[in-house]
């Protein structure tokens, strides 16, 4: 990521950032950094997640977005463009600007060399701090391997890998994902 602003901006100055280009940002402990370009695979990867996704969850109460959603943590003031969301039940919007979401119920981050740490470490620990997520996908780009950590009905975290010829079951989704599926083609 790299840096746009360097002094500490406030959530209402952030998204006037946002409304001002083209340039989309994450706010992380107050500074903006300016999301880059992304590679031809992590972009069909994004896409692929999402599609099996939207397929799984048809008729379910759920609703699954791509990358230009902005989803915000209220508990840090942080906020993220997740590669895919997915939000059921009512859609709860950022009181000031309705445009960010406040209550995904499983987001995804397709893994690249410039964002694995973050996405890994200090994201995934903000992450943990919205009540409504239950599940966070990590999809490899160098190799067919995802990663699936589910929240736990006492907020214990369990972490399944699965690969080539496996499925992530989303059991309370009402499916799996299939591992092969996702990096077909």
């Amino acid at each position: 990521m790299a840096v746009a602003e360097k002094q500490a901006l406030s959530w209402s100055e952030y998204l006037a950032l946002e409304r001002s280009g083209e340039t989309k940002h994450e706010l992380v402990g107050g500074v903006a950094y300016a999301m880059a370009g992304g590679e031809p695979e992590h972009a069909r990867l994004s896409l692929a997640m999402g599609a099996e996704l939207r397929a799984m969850l048809r008729g379910r109460g759920c609703r699954v977005y791509g990358s230009d959603l902005k989803v915000r943590v209220p508990a840090s003031g942080n906020c993220y463009y997740p590669d895919v969301s997915v939000v059921c039940g009512p859609l709860h919007v950022d009181p000031d600007d309705a445009t960010v979401v406040t209550n995904p119920s499983l987001l995804v981050e397709v893994l690249s060399p410039s964002t694995e740490r973050f996405d890994r470490g200090d994201k995934f620990a903000d992450y943990r701090a919205l009540p409504t997520l239950r599940h966070y996908v990590l999809v490899s780009a160098g190799r067919r391997r995802i990663e699936h950590y589910r929240r736990n009905g006492d907020g214990t975290w369990t972490l399944t890998v699965a690969e080539s010829g496996d499925v992530v079951g989303l059991a309370d989704f009402g499916g799996a994902l299939s591992v092969d599926a996702v990096y077909d083609g």
